[in-house]
């Protein structure tokens, strides 16, 4: 073996690593510098693990050299991530009729018996790939039923069982490798994030009993909740056991504490207890890492069999990373780097308990976070109607609109049949952190009978309990368990120190003072898009704005948008407060004024019934501003320029409670700077006309309120051609503000609505990589970015750029803005934390290398 590097005794000076020996080997080899007790052990490399998958085995006899020889092992996988995997553990190889009977006199009957009973079984069924069920009939541990054992496999093979310890572990050996190398295991890992061509090597290992005489067992020990974070002492422990068995539901474990329910580990062997706790505490800090000890006591000696990194919830991984910096295990850049900024949404958001049971009627796309459960309502009028009776509702739609607003406020989930990652359901409920599963195509929605039926045959009616979980893309039936949501000190923690590394704005898209207020708790540094129409559904106010919609001539729309305007102006009055001081960019009216129209005849009564008109006279005009392709039609900075007045009404209303909010009492002298945005330009003219407006409106206001004030104007770049032209319009701009949503609708000519429908087809067959609505597309969209960047800054240097799309909160997109020289990018509030946390990263990882 001194001559196969691929075939290491594990010493403390072995060449080992993992990425060549698997994470396993390299524990046990930090386990053995540690000076702690180790069974013998061998690590085979990758390398040697591909070359027993074809045929090829490494000198056997070189390998049993290094144990006793009356000694059994056992065969472990070892990936580079364990995370990833393998197959198996086999246990007692070299077990035979001889080495029984010498057991039997050392360990009694009974545990010889168990020890040989399990490798043949194990042996049977892993190695040889034998039916499982050819043991149905074996009954009990004795020497019945190892000889029963015995025979089962000498007449299913027509041989004996193999005898010789080389036989038996160069035939362990070839199952392992050829399993890993299999499609099922490909597949699987690659599940888990593995490359396709990741190596296995395997670890060869002493076996120690814990079968037998004096006190033996096996079991594992922890030092922290896996749940929660806390320290705690948690793991199992069962007498006469070996490897995992103390896991197993059926096993009767004891404590490892002392506990009034039933005897304990720390009872019944208080020193080896105490030394179990030093290990732990000892691999803790060497390791860098809350460690999970796997642990086998043999006639009252203690082995060590192997050290795994403690799986943990969410919630854990933050309180862990933060105490092993707090406890100068590791620096705090590294906590930063050891929690994965998506797992965060967990965190923000009630989830369905991972150990609940799940009754799937349905799959989606996880378009807002988190879970909920309540009765199906399938109007935004039934789901006000169950909040007001103090019932939780899930309000489901083929797909929402503008006017679902106040139902979807009302519900505690969203379920959708058509839409994708950037539909409007996706994105008002990841802004008001609402879980959301859209395009759910599995089911049949039948709203006008208020029914689901599913696949089935089931039928869901109104009134029927569901479950929705945005975070998988499931909807369930009934109720489940739910995990509440945990922003405690160590998530504060970690979001301090993100802040502290990070080096790019982080902003969030609010429309309500509650949007606001979210923002401000998960502290943003202002708001970056703030759509002003979603305040035009509220009560109240939607039938003065379908008033100024069917207003005959400007004085007759300034009638009606004079009525709206102290709404507005107090609108902007909270925002500005809750703020405070902190930049806040408002998005003048984008969507075309039909959509404020009510498109069922029930509505279009009622409109009639307010405006006191025909209703022939309301539904010919609802008709006749119908558009063919509304996304491309009169919206935006259309609507600013010939419908001139709604702008001149937002604006005076922005400035107004700019001056307002300034002079209240107790401010600390910060100023509100407002900051105004033009939605959907794609000519330097347009922001000319709509500019030129504004500052007329901001001198009245001036003068009116004898106040002076500062504001900002500047574009939302949606169309590509803003993009291409952004050397014109940055001029006459204080920033751009890239909205990568409708950017990425008009780069690629896709619906956002309808994409979900073929997106996942596209993806699996690998015409796009990722669905271009969840992931920028850095090759298309991301060179309008590039462009536009370039040329406004070259015609306006010190421009303020950024995103404000629903691409603001990924990490990829992040990592993009970041290069390409942004100031700041703006999501969802919830999605806060998740972009504070990846901008620190990738300012860790820069400042590295």
């Amino acid at each position: 073996m001194q001559n196969d590097p691929h075939t290491t005794l594990v010493t403390q000076t072995a060449n080992l690593a993992a990425n060549t020996h698997g994470g396993r080997a390299k524990c046990l080899q930090r386990l053995v510098r540690l000076e702690l007790p180790v069974p013998a052990t061998v690590a085979l490399s990758f390398t040697a693990v591909k070359k027993i998958a074809q045929g090829e085995l490494p000198d056997i006899d070189a390998v049993l050299r290094q144990f006793p020889e009356d000694a059994l092992l056992c065969v472990r996988p070892s990936s580079e991530d364990p995370d990833w995997g393998g197959p198996g553990a086999v246990l007692n190889i070299g077990m035979n009729q001889i080495r029984f009977e010498q057991l039997h006199d050392r360990l009694g009957e009974q545990a010889a018996t168990q020890l040989y009973t399990r490798f043949v079984q194990s042996y049977s069924v892993h190695v040889a790939r034998l039916d499982p069920d050819m043991f149905d009939d074996v009954v009990g541990v004795g020497r019945d039923a190892l000889e029963q054992s015995l025979h089962a496999y000498q007449t299913e093979t027509e041989e004996e069982f193999p005898a010789e310890r080389s036989v038996q572990l160069a035939a362990v050996l070839k199952s392992m490798a050829r399993a890993w190398d299999g499609t099922s295991a490909r597949l699987l890992r690659q599940a888990k994030g593995a490359p396709a061509e990741a190596g296995l090597g395997l670890v060869v290992q002493q076996m120690a009993f814990g079968l037998g005489q004096g006190h033996s067992g096996a079991g594992v020990l922890q030092l922290v909740d896996q749940t929660t974070g806390q320290p705690q002492i948690t793991g199992r422990y069962l007498h006469q056991s070996q490897g995992r068995d103390a896991l197993s539901a059926e096993a009767k474990s004891i404590y490892l504490t002392r506990d009034p329910r039933g005897p304990s580990l720390e009872e019944l062997q208080p020193e080896l207890f105490e030394t179990l706790k030093t290990h732990a505490a000892l691999m803790r800090v060497r390791l860098r890492e809350e460690m999970q000890i796997e642990f086998t006591i043999d006639n009252g000696v203690l082995h060590i069999l192997d050290g795994v990194r403690v799986a943990r919830s969410s919630r854990a991984a933050v309180r862990i990373a933060v105490a092993l910096a707090n406890d100068n295990v590791i620096p705090r850049q590294e906590a930063l780097m050891r929690v994965e900024p998506r797992t965060l949404n967990e965190l923000l958001h009630r989830q369905v308990d991972s150990a609940a049971k799940r009754d799937v009627i349905g799959h989606g796309i996880a378009a807002s976070p988190g879970a909920a459960t309540g009765k199906v309502v399938f109007t935004a009028a039934d789901a006000q109607a169950a909040d007001s009776r103090g019932e939780d509702c899930i309000l489901v739609r083929r797909e929402t609109s503008p006017e679902d607003i106040r139902g979807m406020h009302a519900a505690r989930a969203v379920l959708t049949e058509r839409g994708g990652i950037t539909s409007h359901a996706a994105v008002i409920g990841r802004g008001m952190g609402l879980p959301c599963v859209v395009g759910v195509s599995d089911i049949r929605f039948q709203t006008a009978k208020q029914q689901l039926i599913l696949r089935d045959g089931r039928v869901i009616k109104a009134g029927d309990i569901i479950t929705v979980d945005g975070t998988s893309g499931q909807v369930l039936l009934g109720e489940v368990a739910m995990q509440e949501a945990a922003l405690d000190d160590a998530f504060q923690t970690l979001m301090e120190w993100a802040d502290d590394e990070r080096d790019i704005g982080i902003r969030a898209n609010a429309d309500t003072p509650a949007d606001a207020q979210t923002a401000r708790n998960f502290n943003a540094q202002g708001i970056g898009l703030c759509r002003t129409e979603h305040m035009f559904f509220e009560a109240g106010r939607l039938t003065v704005m379908r008033e100024m919609i069917f207003a005959e001539g400007p004085q007759d729309r300034w009638a009606a948008l004079e009525r709206l305007l102290p709404m507005q102006r107090d609108d902007f009055t909270q925002l500005f407060r809750i703020m405070d001081g902190r930049p806040v960019c408002i998005r003048l009216l984008d969507p075309p004024l039909h959509e404020f129209l009510p498109a069922d005849r029930n509505g279009q009564s009622e409109l009639a019934d307010a405006l006191d008109l025909p209703l022939s006279d309301v539904t010919r005009r609802i008709e006749s501003m119908m558009e063919y392709n509304p996304m491309l039609g009169l919206r935006g900075v259309r609507l600013g320029i010939t419908v001139p007045e709604i702008y001149e009404m937002q604006a005076r209303a922005i400035f107004e409670a700019t001056v307002e909010v300034s002079r209240d009492a107790g401010r600390d002298g910060t100023p509100v700077i407002p900051e105004i945005m033009i939605p959907l330009v794609s000519a330097k003219r347009e922001v000319e006309l709509v500019k030129a407006r504004v500052d007329a409106m901001a001198a009245t206001v001036r003068t009116q309120m004898e106040a002076d004030f500062d504001y900002r104007l500047g574009v939302m770049v949606e169309t590509p051609r803003a993009a291409l032209r952004a050397g014109d319009i940055a001029p006459h701009c204080a920033f751009l503000s890239f909205g990568t949503n409708d950017l990425t609708q008009m780069t690629y000519g896709l619906s956002r609505d309808d994409a979900g429908r073929f997106m996942s087809d596209y993806v699996h067959q690998q015409v796009y990589d990722e669905d271009p609505f969840h992931v920028l597309d850095v090759d298309g969209v991301g060179e309008l970015l590039q462009l536009g960047a370039a040329r406004a800054r070259e015609s306006q240097p010190g421009l303020t750029l950024s995103i404000c799309g629903e691409h603001g909160g990924n990490p990829d997109s992040i990592a993009f803005c970041r290069d390409a020289g942004f100031d700041y990018v703006s999501c969802s509030p919830f999605r806060v934390p998740v972009a504070r946390l990846a901008a620190a990263q990738l300012a860790i990882k820069h400042k590295t290398g």
